[in-house]
């Protein structure tokens, strides 16, 4: 069974015709035109000098259902409310693509089309992957984030969930990407997957407590915390948090700030993740074990390896040995952790 998250053939011809019409600048209000256009698996982003506009592709899968739309207007809804909790000057509203008699324009008058999510557009440069490149991210920086952070999560709605279905969830996850990345189709060093399996495993059995320790902290978090979707403004904003599911978003805060911290590792800014750990324990009082990172760690380079793997299945994406490739270093990441 393939993971794709793929168009339905009915749909792609009026797909691909909204992807035309919102490639040109006749599209747009006033005087806004599209400059790039970005695809990912489950949407379309058009850029413009001052805007980005989103369009949700009509896709269905386990977890996303958005082949009418009416399903896309909602989502869009979703998307905004939910982004509004860490980035509400960006989240501008949800706009529909009309049919009028000039044709397809944004904003205009006529029945809609579709619906898209209208955001404002981040400074390139402000990014935290950019500044992570350039080896220009300051500490005063980093300490805003962490201040934004801890005050999400001290807020963010909690789940009540056991130790044992705390576990229980992590360990269904781990199998479940494990089951991924066995396939002998992504062609993955399986040595490096059964030791990565085994050292996950022995972590979680000598740290069962450590781990039933954190169930009551869980929290209807971001989801996708990469230092992409970050932005060092003053204050700083988070964008594109995982809407579509909300299951995939209930974390332990200090399993999602792992993730940022994984990320940062990867990119080589290991400081980062090492102060946004430490700011958040300030600034809650959170006094969460040191010695969860590194298996939370361990825990998202698995599932990052597994989305890589993902884009192998997945006809709009080329390029099969960079995907691979990236999947093995997570997974090497994911066995260095422990």
């Amino acid at each position: 069974m393939s993971h794709a998250i793929s168009v339905p053939e009915e749909a792609r011809e009026q797909l691909n015709a909204t992807v035309a019409a919102l490639r040109r600048p006749s599209t747009y209000p006033g005087t806004e035109a599209p400059d790039e256009a970005l695809e990912t698996h489950m949407a379309w982003v058009f850029l413009t000098a001052s805007h980005a506009y989103k369009l949700k592709k009509p896709i269905q899968a386990r977890l996303i259902d958005h082949r009418t739309v009416e399903a896309r207007r909602r989502a869009c809804h979703t998307e905004v409310e939910l982004n509004r909790r860490l980035a509400a000057p960006v989240y501008l509203g949800v706009v529909p693509l009309a049919d009028t008699e000039d044709g397809l324009r944004l904003e205009g008058d006529g029945s809609p089309v579709d619906w898209l999510v209208k955001m404002r557009r981040l400074p390139r440069a402000q990014m935290l992957d950019a500044q992570i490149e350039e080896d220009r991210v300051s500490r005063a920086s980093i300490d805003r984030l962490g201040a934004t952070l801890a005050a999400f999560y001290r807020t963010a709605d909690p789940v009540r969930w056991t130790d044992d279905e705390y576990r229980g969830q992590l360990g269904a996850n781990l199998a479940s990407k494990r089951s991924f990345l066995k396939r002998p189709r992504y062609d993955l060093d399986q040595g490096l997957v059964r030791a990565v399996a085994r050292a996950q495993a022995r972590w979680r059995t000598e740290h069962a407590p450590l781990l039933s320790a954190r169930a009551d902290h869980v929290v209807d978090a971001h989801g996708d915390l990469r230092p992409e979707h970050v932005c060092l403004t003053d204050p700083p904003l988070v964008i594109d948090c995982l809407e579509f599911n909300r299951s995939l978003r209930l974390l332990d805060p200090l399993s999602e700030l792992s993730f940022l911290s994984l990320e940062c590792r990867r990119l080589g800014a290991e400081w980062i993740g090492d102060e946004i750990i430490t700011l958040y324990r300030q600034h809650t009082g959170d006094d969460a074990s040191p010695r969860l990172v590194p298996f939370y760690e361990s825990y998202h380079a698995v599932v990052r390896a597994t989305i890589a793997v993902w884009h192998l299945d997945d006809a709009a994406f080329g390029d099969a040995d960079t995907w691979r490739e990236q999947a093995e270093t997570y997974l090497r990441i994911a066995h260095e952790r422990l």
